[in-house]
């Protein structure tokens, strides 16, 4: 098309200014910090002892109380305490069928852990680009205010230089606090995001050592004896009958 120009476009577009951009971060802050806080506070709702409930969990087993271990295990608010249940009310079916449906279980809690995490790394990888994109905009905003006015020469274009660079200095000042915004937003974010894939990968070594478990109790020869079926909230729990003399 003649006489359209992407440049001049752009910089009509930069003239609007960076403020809009600062906005943009500070919705992203606060969007950020909501998750840092939702997560926070479920994180701990899922906090046990969970080498407390291991020796527990391994006696009952050891005794061939299923009921009890059963118990345990609801009792405890703890992802690694909802895989184990999951792989206990099937035991009856096979080592091999408990696994299955842990692995399925376990798949679902991690989805569950790490929810809404996403947007964290997404933040702190990008929040600073974000704000280095205010603070080109801005600095487009200052060369552009270098510019001569049209018809002026001599004198007073020295004058109208002279009075710019002033206005220049102030707003690459202002243009880089959109760069200190970005890092302001994303740092806390990252910060956050490195903390929570800790204690999610806590949790998950926390959910093997009780599958293993349950996986220990369903090799044990102790299984091939003929179980007597109970029911562990509408699922098959299975209660060794003792061996006969």
């Amino acid at each position: 098309m003649h006489g359209f120009s992407l440049i001049k476009l752009f910089t009509s577009f930069a003239m609007m200014g960076a403020e809009w951009v600062m906005w943009v971060l500070i919705g992203l802050s606060f969007v950020s910090v909501s998750i840092m806080i939702e997560r926070a506070r479920y994180y701990r709702s899922l906090r046990d002892d969970l080498d407390g409930l291991a020796s527990r969990f391994e006696a009952l087993l050891r005794k061939g109380d299923l009921s009890g271990a059963a118990r345990a295990l609801r009792a405890s608010p703890s992802p690694a305490a909802l895989v184990a249940l999951s792989g206990l009310r099937e035991v009856s079916r096979g080592a091999d069928a408990a696994e299955c449906v842990m692995v399925s279980s376990l798949a679902r809690v991690r989805r569950e852990l790490e929810r809404r995490l996403a947007f964290l790394n997404t933040v702190g990888n990008n929040a600073p680009f974000v704000g280095l994109f205010g603070t080109v905009i801005g600095i487009i905003q200052a060369f552009d205010a270098l510019k001569p006015p049209a018809g002026v020469r001599g004198a007073a274009a020295a004058a109208a230089a002279a009075s710019a660079t002033g206005r220049v200095m102030g707003t690459i000042a202002e243009a880089l606090v959109a760069t200190a915004i970005g890092l302001l937003v994303a740092i806390p974010a990252v910060a956050a995001f490195n903390y929570f894939q800790r204690r999610i990968k806590s949790m998950l070594t926390d959910t093997e050592a009780l599958t293993q478990l349950v996986l220990a109790y369903a090799h044990a020869p102790a299984q091939a004896v003929h179980p007597a079926p109970t029911r562990i909230h509408g699922h098959a729990e299975i209660v060794p009958v003792a061996e006969a003399s």
